[in-house]
């Protein structure tokens, strides 16, 4: 297949539907890690062509719905400084932090901008010799090459009043936290196909292996996905566990080793707080101390300041995003959280599953 449509074509989805109930001989439950693949599969109903005894979950995989509270505050204690031009993508600006979010702090007149890339805050950062160029640094793999080649610029050029708070995550050790708790229901995975592109998928073999459970790299579109669940029923019915590239027209095994690179000059792997699930070890990208100065949190420390990851709210996105439960059984999904008025960071995400629910499926869930 060459085009768009091709993959979306509704008798071939039927086709992979009936193959799958054909495989089945006992009920299985399927996490898919990215946000992408979560709104596809809502959008285009592919759990509901699914037979029954197939469960999908949706995991943590939207790195903005992931970025913990107290960075967030941190982040609008930065963007409020006079001196400073602060940059995040769309989606950042109305996560909630523990009072406020970004949007109401720009409403105020803080200068936050929309950026597309962190190499356009160092055009501005040149542009305005005067300001302090802050981006905000937020994403899984597979857009922290970008934040390391704005980095790596701006230490090779110099550029003096650039910085960021870096809140890159990784996907193999959240995978690791779903799949060791008591709670876990999870029983194979539909791993992220864009992450992959970057880092390869030689770091899910060993626990596929170590955890006995089918992880198969999958496309975002919906025979993709459609494809990725037939290829991990076929697994979990004959008894196998490994990991598995459904996304070929993207994924190689070893991903691309030049974007690795870069990511091994400039960043370093640290533990990581999780919003709603807690702190990861080894799940997190920050500076390297050569890029300290790059560092916006110890650039305006301690205006940085501190905050609770605990505030009273009905939210339960932290279960949402582990598999426990689902958008619709959040006691304040559609009712005092919506995206107008989002309590929890996924109904803001344009990756987030409950925006995935209350785009698609707040009417059918409402009768």
């Amino acid at each position: 297949m060459k085009f768009v449509d091709e993959y979306r074509n509704a008798t071939l989805a039927k086709q992979y539907a009936r193959a799958i109930a054909k495989r089945i001989t006992r009920p299985w439950t399927i996490m898919e890690i990215c946000g992408g693949q979560t709104h596809s599969i809502v959008k285009y109903g592919i759990d509901e062509l699914l037979p029954p005894d197939i469960t999908l979950i949706h995991g943590p995989g939207c790195p903005v719905c992931v970025t913990p509270i107290k960075l967030i505050d941190q982040a609008i204690a930065i963007a409020a400084l006079p001196e400073v031009i602060f940059c995040s993508f769309g989606d950042m600006l109305r996560v909630p932090g523990t009072q406020k979010d970004l949007l109401s702090i720009k409403a105020t007149g803080a200068d936050i901008r929309i950026v597309y890339s962190p190499l356009d805050c160092l055009k501005l950062a040149q542009a305005n010799p005067d300001k302090q160029v802050v981006f905000f640094a937020v994403g899984f793999e597979t857009t922290a090459p970008a934040t390391a080649m704005a980095a790596y610029q701006a230490y090779q050029h110099e550029i003096k009043n650039f910085s960021m708070v870096v809140s890159h995550v990784l996907v193999p050790p959240a995978m690791e936290a779903i799949l060791s708790s008591p709670n876990c229901q999870v029983q194979g995975f539909l791993a992220a196909g864009h992450v992959c592109t970057v880092t390869g998928y030689q770091d899910y073999e060993p626990i596929a292996l170590k955890y006995q459970i089918p992880i198969i790299v999958t496309g975002f579109e919906p025979i993709d996905i459609l494809q990725g669940i037939y290829l991990c029923v076929k697994q979990l019915e004959s008894g196998q566990a490994y990991c598995e590239n459904q996304y070929t027209r993207s994924v190689q095994q070893k991903g691309n080793l030049t974007a690795q690179q870069l990511l091994q000059e400039v960043f370093e792997v640290v533990p990581r707080q999780w919003r709603g699930i807690g702190e990861i070890s080894q799940s997190g990208l920050g500076l390297r101390e050569k890029y300290a100065q790059i560092d916006a949190l110890k650039r305006f420390y301690p205006l940085s300041g501190s905050s609770s990851e605990s505030y009273n709210s009905p939210c339960i996105s932290g279960e949402i995003m582990q598999g426990h439960k689902k958008p619709h059984d959040c006691p304040a999904f559609g009712k005092t959280c919506n995206p107008e008025h989002p309590l929890g960071a996924p109904m803001v995400s344009s990756e987030g599953s409950c925006a995935a629910y209350y785009r698609y499926r707040s009417q059918l869930i409402a009768t």
